[in-house]
């Protein structure tokens, strides 16, 4: 992966030299990114409702979507762990929460 780009509401990542956009569109609104020891991107899109946790493989080029089942508010702090688990501070509702995959 190479040159993120990050304006208010959309977060363009050139892999590749070809820019993938966001999948929440434009206004998406990109908070709170981490980056997981296999080298997985993880952001939140604040301006969707409710909001989505985005996972962005840099290897793969894919990016794979889930909703915040407690909505969110507003993802503002991520943290990566060392065995791979992301922690997401959900503001707007006052709680914690640890994005799981399931594979």
């Amino acid at each position: 992966m190479s040159n993120p780009r990050h304006s208010a509401n959309c977060l363009e990542i050139r892999a590749g030299g070809n820019p993938s956009r966001s999948p929440g569109g434009h206004n998406s609104g990109p908070y709170g990114i981490a980056i997981t020891p296999d080298g997985m991107v993880w952001y939140s899109e604040s301006g969707v409702k409710p909001n989505t946790t985005i996972q962005f493989g840099s290897k793969t080029e894919k990016f794979a979507r889930a909703t915040i089942p407690s909505g969110g508010g507003v993802v503002r702090n991520m943290a990566a762990t060392a065995d791979g688990r992301v922690y997401i501070a959900c503001s707007g509702v006052n709680k914690v929460g640890i994005v799981e995959c399931v594979r």
